[in-house]
């Protein structure tokens, strides 16, 4: 289906609204919206995560099983926090105000694996502007065994998917690096979401090419030097990308399949009833704003709100901006969805995938 379109005439108050007091706050605070010496510092502290435990093992100089193994989930959480801590924020073009900067720290991502070209057009383009409406946003876009919205169609096999899920969660980022790329590379093209300069097979070439980079530095040559069996390498590779999964998968499913958020469809003429800014905040939900770990350790993320409707400002000032965000919210008459913790959202998104995958209607559980 065509991509649905969104009336911006409603909106033009809000946004007007919010960015007058956003633009507000930054000038009196005297602060850039980009990234501020903590961000400069969580890179450093991601980069490091995953970078050092991989030299390490480069070396030669670890021999012991468990040595291996912690080093490899080290770098889990490296991956996962360049991920969501540095790529996420370069892409978004959030990092700097220096287009130069967030490209070379976009290619951080194709440094773990995966592959910025693509990520841009899945995540900016498709699911930041059609969130929640199924055949648009690509994150909902699921295999028949899996259900991630009441108007995909129900199959039987379904019914246990939020006890599997957690298994398809862990392996997503190796699915990722191995074939997700290509097969959207392949489908994006088959769109025309490809800029006119974005040549199908050069991109192939380039994809394929980081990605042998990738495997060269995280798997191989820790074979090569590490004086262990290879099939305990494979292990610990394949540990590194389950924490990776579990902690990507999560974060970002928690804050859109839920009970108390909504999964729209345009109408015969493919227009949306929700204006755009209406229909982010109806489709996105926030999880333990208190928590100040969480937020450093996932770049922010449990602030999806604001990260839907300011995704141009760097993640560190979320938790500031969440006041004047919910309270124009209120006073346009806009549900801001949150869960006070990141236990309490898990719990909501299995109940909202038991339900998916049983067809049954789970009443809301907004707060």
């Amino acid at each position: 289906m065509e991509n649905p379109k969104f009336s911006r005439i409603a909106d033009n108050d809000f946004s007007k609204t919010l960015r007058r007091r956003v633009n507000l706050h930054f000038k009196t605070k005297n602060i850039s919206k980009k990234a501020n010496t903590t961000m400069v510092v969580k890179t450093i502290v991601m980069m490091s995560l995953f970078f050092m435990p991989l030299i390490l093992l480069s070396t030669g100089l670890v021999s012991s099983t468990w040595l291996l193994f912690t080093l490899y989930i080290i770098c889990g959480f490296g991956m996962s926090g360049i991920g969501m801590g540095v790529m996420h924020d370069a892409i978004h073009g959030s990092y700097s105000k220096n287009k130069t900067i967030n490209k070379l720290l976009g290619y951080t991502f194709n440094m773990i694996g995966a592959n910025s070209t693509i990520w841009k057009i899945q995540h900016n383009v498709l699911h930041h502007t059609f969130t929640n409406i199924d055949h648009a946003d690509d994150d909902i876009n699921t295999p028949f065994f899996l259900r991630f919205s009441p108007n995909d169609t129900h199959h039987k096999s379904q019914k246990y998917q939020h006890i599997y899920i957690w298994f398809f969660y862990g392996i997503s980022t190796l699915f990722w690096i191995t074939a997700k790329d290509f097969v959207r590379l392949k489908r994006y093209k088959n769109l025309g979401l490809l800029n006119q300069n974005q040549n199908f097979q050069t991109e192939i070439v380039k994809m394929i090419s980081w990605k042998l980079f990738y495997y060269s530095y995280a798997l191989v040559l820790p074979m090569i030097m590490v004086p262990l069996p290879w099939w305990l390498i494979l292990l610990g590779f394949l540990s590194m990308h389950l924490v990776t999964g579990i902690m990507v998968s999560v974060v970002f499913q928690i804050a859109h399949i839920m009970p108390a958020t909504d999964f729209p469809l345009p109408n015969d003429e493919g227009m949306m009833t929700n204006e755009w800014y209406r229909h982010q905040f109806a489709t996105t939900s926030n999880f333990a704003p208190k928590s100040k770990l969480l937020f450093w350790l996932i770049g922010g993320l449990n602030y999806q709100v604001e990260h839907h409707v300011l995704p141009d400002i760097c993640h560190v000032h979320y938790k500031v901006l969440s006041p004047i965000v919910s309270q124009t919210a209120k006073e346009f008459g806009m549900t801001y969805h949150v869960k006070k913790s990141i236990l309490h959202a898990i719990i909501d998104h299995t109940r909202m995938l038991r339900s998916l995958g049983r067809n049954e209607i789970l009443s809301s559980t907004a707060a």
